[in-house]
């Protein structure tokens, strides 16, 4: 594949100029515009990949393949062919919510491009496993959920941009993540529903061959603290940053203080 079908397959762009270079991979449901506060911030000093995942935002939606993006290691091979494709090593792959579980499985596919993560919000299973594991929901509200996304898809959106978002964020954002959902092919994003929801990596984290800064929002209505612990606990490489503030999308509410995060984690 040319590397004009790669960039255009998964909508790449690429700013600032600086030596480090960071790869931005944005959550379920998202598209790369969700950076945009974070990238402003910090697009002085790095240089930025962002992309769409097939399927999300300004993606090639006839490039999906249902089997290939039926687990999240199918959302990982878009993050090696594009850093492939761009002959790119030493990258910090950034990724939010599910991003999280994908980057490791890029970085453990191709741990000569990638030398750091940060997780933002991560949950290596969003569901409960009692008495030693409580990832947050059970499966008939997950089930509930896709449910959901079949018979009314825009009153999906509408019901879960606020709820991800938190009570501390702007209109403007909540407005941004529900035009974001319902811009994503609703055939893709049911799919990257399951593998995101569904999905267990809790036994890959002692695989992950990087360094890694965990950012935990102290109030996330998705992924709880212990989720959070738990990851950074089992992680060989963690650093755990609990931030003082509420919702599932830090890199967005909290542009300045999950910057500074990050800046203080690549040194």
């Amino acid at each position: 594949m040319s590397d004009y079908s790669i960039k255009a397959r998964n909508n790449v762009k690429i700013i600032g100029s600086g030596e480090h270079v960071l790869m931005l991979a944005h959550g379920f449901g998202c598209d790369q515009n969700m950076w945009r506060a974070l990238a402003d911030k910090m697009g002085n000093d790095y240089t930025i990949i962002l992309f769409d995942y097939v399927g999300c935002g300004q993606s090639d939606f006839a490039a999906f393949n249902a089997n290939r993006y039926t687990t999240l290691d199918g959302y990982a091979s878009d993050i090696t062919d594009i850093l492939s494709e761009l002959n790119l090593s030493d990258v910090t792959l950034i990724g939010h919510s599910v991003s999280s579980m994908i980057g490791m499985l890029a970085a453990i596919k191709a741990p000569d491009r990638i030398c750091k993560l940060v997780m933002v919000c991560p949950s290596p299973y969003y569901m409960n496993d009692l008495p030693g594991y409580a990832g947050g929901f059970e499966r008939d509200d997950l089930e509930e959920l896709i449910d959901m996304m079949d018979k009314n898809y825009i009153g999906w959106a509408n019901y879960l941009a606020p709820l991800v978002m938190g009570g501390r964020a702007d209109q403007s954002d909540v407005e941004n993540l529900t035009s974001s959902f319902c811009s994503t092919d609703p055939r893709a994003a049911k799919t990257f529903a399951r593998a995101t929801f569904f999905s267990d990596y809790r036994d890959i984290l002692a695989n992950c061959p990087v360094p890694t800064l965990v950012l935990q929002s102290l109030a996330d209505s998705l992924v709880p603290v212990n989720v959070g612990e738990f990851v950074a606990g089992r992680l060989p490489q963690a650093t755990l940053r609990i931030l003082d503030t509420q919702g599932h999308c830090v890199h967005m509410t909290d542009p300045e203080l999950t910057g500074a995060e990050i800046r203080g984690f690549l040194g």
